[in-house]
């Protein structure tokens, strides 16, 4: 979805449900005038656009830990904008946390999904579609917030050094038109942009493979820079983080049987492209 820039002077109204981020974006926004700073300027040193600046600064997007210290230390904000970074993170879901501080610092991530689209692979709008589509459903702002923290998670992409990140996705679950047509070939040709990432590998899983190690369920598999393994696995409303060696190792194994039994990156990609031409 393309974002408008706001004229520099217009204070916009954060929406209800979004305080936190509302009050970091004040302050953010407080101390770049300060600085003298323009949007596409302070953008440029945070590795963001100006679009993107703007979103943070209107509480619409949930800024990344690493652009909360980057900007604090640009800006001279004395830790001001540091000692909200909690409070921010916890704009993601309670049960998600530890995940995601552990993928935005992550050497690798693997993810195996069966129902939707992964997360960190999702356009704003397939992301909307889907979240509208909860029962009971979620407010407007809240549903707003969500689709905020889950684009902000995507930088890790951009971040260097680059992690190793494969998907493998079910053919049904690309074939679904989540959203419409429109926002179902969105989706498809954001997975391609991001497939075609060197540090990116997505595969695809057919519906019609006989052997298939992966029926009890979608999981992710997280290595950090240390070395360290973790595994993250969520059913409805209920998640866990596996961290003991026999329950990663053994979904570790898993994974690598699942990418086995997979169409490879490359018939990936090219299936995905069969796809939009011929769903």
């Amino acid at each position: 979805m393309s974002e408008q820039e706001p004229d520099e002077g217009t204070e916009l109204v954060c929406e209800q449900g979004a305080g936190t981020l509302c009050v970091f974006g004040r302050q953010l926004k407080r101390f770049r005038v300060r600085a003298g700073i323009e949007r596409p300027d302070f953008g440029a040193a945070t590795g963001y656009s100006a679009s993107t600046i703007a979103s943070f600064e209107q509480g619409r997007r949930v800024p990344p830990p690493r652009f909360i210290d980057k900007a604090d230390e640009l800006l001279d904000a004395g830790g001001v904008l540091q000692e909200m970074k909690e409070e921010v993170e916890a704009q993601f879901p309670a049960f998600f946390r530890g995940a995601v501080k552990l993928e935005a610092e992550a050497a690798e991530l693997h993810a195996y999904d069966t129902h939707v689209i992964n997360g960190l692979l999702q356009t704003e709008e397939y992301a909307r579609a889907v979240l509208s589509m909860r029962r009971p459903a979620l407010d407007e702002p809240v549903i707003e917030q969500l689709v905020s923290a889950r684009v902000a998670r995507q930088r890790v992409f951009s971040r260097r050094p680059a992690p190793l990140v494969s998907f493998v996705v079910e053919e049904a679950v690309l074939r679904r038109p989540i959203g419409g047509e429109p926002v179902w070939r969105g989706e498809l040709e954001h997975i391609l942009l991001i497939g075609h990432n060197r540090n990116v590998e997505v595969q695809v899983m057919p519906t019609k493979r006989q052997q298939h190690a992966g029926l009890a369920g979608p999981f992710t598999l997280i290595e950090t820079p240390q070395g360290r393994r973790f595994a993250y696995v969520e059913v409805h409303k209920t998640s866990h983080l596996y961290t003991e060696l026999k329950s990663v190792r053994e979904l570790t194994a898993k994974y690598g049987i699942i990418r086995a039994q997979a169409l490879t990156p490359s018939e990936s990609m090219a299936f995905i492209e069969r796809l939009l031409v011929d769903p």
